[in-house]
């Protein structure tokens, strides 16, 4: 059945790159983290940034699932026109901006560092092939992320200040967050202290409730999707595979690491696999792998593990002399990986209130946390306004940052009502 599974899945997968709990603040804060890797860190090397999957297939809630046989368009289509047309936070133009370095790469396109020539600061703009995003069936989820971040402002989400577009191209303008990912944060450290940790599962904990709130399911939660900002607290960025949704849905989309289990079935889920992805991350930043890490990149291994559940997770022991892992830590994460999501930490009758109260999170003081009053524990090194130096060097496309604004026969437009228009194709 997983051989099967596993065909079906390599076939259709896309490859991308309230109640607050409050009592002691978290520990006294670490300027530096420790290099000394555990067992499973050996592997890290060769541990390199993992794309996103997805399906073809749109997303539809349990009413919605009767029109299962319509195509994709005529879906995305009835979606966008029977949902209300929010504010733009303001209207930007290319020519605002000025390109400069590269930041990131995808199979959509590219996010620049650049500036504004009005008020001279930094912001990343995320710059995606309209007809890419088409051939590849992701209107929705670009509409999507558009969509979710217009009216989201939380300190440990990124904010969208804009987004328009031109004949060719998409563009989103967001903070530029210089601290970069996490993800190379600890590839570096190999592994986190317990007490960082700990630290930054907090932060996310509070992103995916805010995000729960609003009925926002966020579905591609991993390191790399995690920024630092020049403070050390983060901002979760990339939300290609958000989706609002009140009850369930059924796309299969996300990173194979990170994927819960009912995902893989193909089961319908809710916003409990953020929670499940969760614990994932916690277990990943406290060892330096994933829990079901297969150095070969096997799917059928990875997914038979998934499914399987947290009883086969190896638990390695942390620090040099053996100390056994972190018994309280063991609990939350197997609690937030059990398989059955009506078990699941988070999904619960309590909801996330039962993820904060949890023993791991004792030291936690949620309210100075999310005011950003608790010092973090690692300060990126910025040299000033517009640093990017914690961000990979790519090879700038010259050709393709020059067709940027070009006018040209535009077959796409129609399907991005949200992105502005800014130029006369």
């Amino acid at each position: 059945m997983l051989k099967r599974m596993t065909d079906k899945l390599g076939s259709h997968f896309h490859v991308h790159s309230k109640e607050q709990f409050s009592t002691s603040p978290i520990q006294s804060p670490i300027s530096t983290i420790p290099s000394g890797a555990s067992s499973a860190s050996s592997l890290l090397p060769q541990y390199d940034h993992r794309g996103s999957i997805s399906t073809d297939r749109t997303s539809l809630s349990a009413s919605d699932w009767s029109k299962r046989g319509d195509s994709l368009d005529y879906i995305e289509e009835e979606q966008t026109a029977s949902r209300p047309r929010k504010q733009h936070k303001g209207t930007y133009r290319l020519d605002d901006f000025i390109i400069q370095r590269t930041l990131g790469t995808g199979s959509f396109g590219r996010v620049h560092l650049a500036r504004s020539k009005h008020n001279l600061r930094f912001y990343a703009i995320k710059v995606l092939k309209k007809e890419k995003v088409v051939r590849l069936k992701q209107v929705e989820h670009t509409n999507n992320e558009q969509y979710i971040l217009a009216d989201i402002s939380h300190p440990f989400i990124v904010n969208l200040w804009g987004a328009f577009q031109d004949s060719t191209n998409l563009y989103m303008v967001m903070d530029f967050v210089p601290g970069g990912e996490l993800f190379m944060l600890l590839r570096r450290s190999n592994r986190f202290p317990e007490p960082v940790a700990k630290f930054y599962a907090a932060e996310v904990a509070l992103a995916l409730n805010h995000l729960h709130s609003l009925n926002i399911i966020y579905r591609d939660l991993k390191p790399e999707n995690i920024l630092l900002n020049s403070d050390g607290h983060i901002k979760i960025a990339d939300f290609g595979f958000a989706k609002a949704c009140s009850s369930v849905t059924w796309t299969l989309c996300g990173t194979p690491d990170y994927l819960a289990p009912e995902i893989i079935s193909q089961q319908r889920y809710n916003k409990s696999v953020d929670w499940y992805a969760l614990g994932v991350l916690m277990y990943e930043m406290l060892t330096g792998l994933p829990p079901y890490h297969q150095a070969q990149g096997n799917p059928a291994i990875l997914y038979d593990k998934i499914t399987a559940g947290p009883a086969h997770i190896r638990w390695p022991s942390l620090m040099n002399n053996d100390e056994e892992f972190p018994s309280l830590a063991k609990d939350i994460i197997v609690k937030l990986m059990e398989c059955d999501p009506s078990r699941r930490y988070g999904n619960l009758q309590h909801g996330a209130g039962d993820v904060f109260a949890h023993a791991w999170f004792r030291e936690v003081d949620w309210y100075k946390l999310c005011s950003r009053e608790v010092v973090a524990p690692f300060l990126p090194k910025i040299c000033g306004d517009g640093d990017a130096s914690a961000f990979e060097a790519y090879e700038e496309d010259v050709e393709a940052t020059a067709s940027y604004g070009v006018p040209a026969n535009d077959l796409y437009g129609r399907m991005f009502p949200d992105f502005e228009y800014t130029y006369d194709s």
